[in-house]
């Protein structure tokens, strides 16, 4: 997997297929090897570009805190286009990376063709929600920084399938990029004028509501529920997927 040194830092990426720029976001604690079912379906007229984040897989994992954080995550998103010679992409984020592609958008807008959010949301508004959110993650970060690597082979197939460097650097990019320190995506998610697909399984209960909102508040999306797949649709229910991928992209 080739690797690109952005200020100092390694991010490593995928890339395959020719045509219009699709940038896959893989979510906690998994990474790019997620989206291996998507790449062969649409690398024949589209270019793909898979990558690990910052703490996960090929990427770089420091263990100082402070190179871990929202501010930095979509850095790094920017800097992978920039080198690969992308000016605009659609953006397909899975729970994290569903999140990570809003962040984006609000700080690149003319970079985004078009959004893909797959088993994620836009954050919470209220301080309570946001503190239970964030004790979640704290709790995720702890566990793998406590127990090791190891316990994610008993995970879901996006995790499972992920092979990390660094316990202490999963737990960083949980403490710091799972987390989440204010309500701007959620404030701004009506604001959104990009085509904007919500992809969610229909078995993937903590997503679904907020799935439904999201598919609510941006003007002009659409939401696809895969029957039967939980949060790892896309690896659990490739080919309903992929066909509910494409037809969005292809209306582009």
């Amino acid at each position: 997997m080739p690797t690109v040194g952005l200020d100092g830092f390694d991010i490593a990426y995928e890339v395959s297929g020719d045509g219009p720029a699709v940038v896959f976001t893989h979510g906690y604690q998994a990474s790019g090897r997620m989206w291996e079912p998507q790449r062969k379906a649409l690398e024949p007229r589209y270019r793909v570009i898979t990558w690990d984040m910052r703490g996960h897989g090929g990427s770089g994992s420091p263990d100082d805190p402070e190179q871990y954080s929202h501010e930095l995550l979509v850095a790094d998103m920017k800097g992978l286009l920039e080198h690969l010679g992308e000016s605009q992409a659609v953006l397909v984020g899975h729970s994290l990376g569903g999140f990570a592609s809003l962040r984006f958008y609000l700080d690149h807008p003319d970079m985004v063709r078009a959004l893909v959010l797959f088993g994620s949301g836009p954050g919470y508004r209220d301080a309570e929600a946001r503190g239970k959110w964030n004790e979640m993650a704290g709790r995720f970060a702890d566990s793998v920084e406590a127990r090791g690597l190891e316990i994610l082979q008993r995970a879901g197939l996006e995790v499972s399938s992920a092979k990390h460097a660094s316990a202490v650097g999963l737990a960083h990019a949980g403490r710091r990029m799972l987390a989440q320190f204010d309500s701007r995506v959620m404030d701004n998610i009506a604001t959104i004028d990009v085509p904007t697909l919500v992809i969610v399984g229909s078995e993937d209960k903590p997503f679904l509501g907020s799935s439904e909102y999201m598919a609510k508040k941006i003007p002009g999306a659409k939401l696809v529920k895969v029957e039967g797949a939980g949060h790892a649709a896309n690896m659990e229910k490739p080919d309903e997927f992929n066909a509910a991928l494409l037809s969005f992209l292809d209306s582009l």
